[in-house]
């Protein structure tokens, strides 16, 4: 259904508004028919990349490939793109067809292939049904659907998503979910680059995962290995929430406050500090090795899981459990522990230039 396989490549992409860098020199390939997702907060830049590569923003340097052409001093319809944003953006003057249709008038396609492209894309976003109704008439998720037919409608090498599930309620926002990562499988030559700021949408949806911060690429990688091994804290902390422990390194082991704990200390000399770096749902409740012994601050019922909040020489420990019949009253001590293969441990002043 697409125009063929084709890539994402930022060469030292630099974009500035009035002076202040809002994309900060970056370098990234999204490889013909992968899933990319770019994470990160509120002004960490991510949208700014996807708007270069549809052409809504100029790079004040660096260059924009799309394939093997450089599409940097081209105009939106001539990239070969298609788009959705969080909004939908459907006319609401026009039924879902012409809405789908819409994109492929602009760009000129032949009248009597048009209807067919139509029915096409409305069937693989299991819409055809409703080609006839009008964005009015459809629920938030059901406008989603049209506009990602749209997109789809123009065959095109690459798709851009921005925030495309933000406006849906939770439920909606799991199904969508779904069907996206099966269009994927039923359009393996397109190449997706999705922004978000939902960790699940990106650990669900995505070959790899790009982590951005303060206009800067900070980590990339499959979310595998952001999760269980992150380079920096700050992709340790976006990615899942985990628990960040400052200590000093010795032979096999570190010490955090008063306490020895056992994890693998390769790559990082005696003496060194470091971030130790375990997940919430990796820490156990009660005795058991790298035992950590605390205050209890906050206790938080999740329905098939507690979590709780121990303080432990100044600093909060996160252990998601299963759920407790009795669980540990605030101010209470208890003790949390974690195994040694668990634990990550992050070297001091690791940035993304390293």
């Amino acid at each position: 259904m697409t125009q063929g396989r084709s890539g994402i490549r930022f060469d030292r992409v630099c974009v500035a508004y009035g002076g202040n860098t809002v994309l900060d020199s970056l370098e990234l390939t999204v490889e013909p028919g992968e899933v990319m997702a770019l994470l990160g907060p509120s002004g960490s830049g991510k949208t700014t990349a996807l708007r270069a590569v549809a052409g809504f923003v100029r790079p004040a340097s660096g260059r924009v490939f799309i394939g093997e052409r450089d599409v940097t001093d081209l105009p939106p319809h001539r990239r070969g793109i298609g788009m959705v944003v969080q909004s939908y953006a459907l006319f609401p003057h026009l039924r879902v067809a012409d809405n789908v249709a819409f994109g492929m008038r602009a760009q000129k396609v032949p009248k009597a292939e048009i209807p067919g492209r139509v029915a096409e894309a409305l069937e693989l976003t299991g819409m055809a049904a409703y080609a006839r109704r009008y964005p009015r008439e459809l629920s938030g998720g059901q406008q989603q659907r049209v506009a990602i037919a749209r997109a789809l409608a123009i065959r095109p090498g690459v798709l851009l998503l921005d925030e495309p599930l933000s406006a849906l309620d939770a439920q909606l926002r799991s199904g969508m979910l779904a069907e996206l990562a099966r269009l994927h499988r039923e359009l393996p030559d397109v190449s997706i680059l999705y922004v978000t700021h939902d960790q699940v949408e990106a650990l669900t949806l995505a070959d790899r995962i790009a982590v951005m911060d303060k206009a800067r690429l900070q980590d990339v990688g499959t979310p595998q290995e952001l999760y269980r091994t992150p380079r920096t804290e700050f992709t340790a902390s976006f990615v899942g929430g985990a628990n960040l422990l400052p200590v000093r390194v010795a032979s096999g082991s570190v010490s955090f406050g008063q306490a020895e704990l056992k994890v693998p200390t390769d790559g990082v000399a005696p003496g060194a500090t470091a971030t130790l770096c375990v997940r919430p749902h990796l820490v156990g409740l009660g005795d058991g090795p790298n035992a950590l012994t605390g205050t209890v601050t906050e206790v938080q019922w999740r329905g098939s899981t507690h979590r709780l909040y121990v303080e432990v020489d100044g600093r909060q420990v996160k252990a998601d459990v299963r759920e407790l019949r009795q669980p540990p009253a605030l101010g209470e001590r208890a003790t949390v522990h974690f195994a040694p293969e668990d634990a990550v441990l992050l070297r001091a002043g690791v940035t993304d230039d390293d």
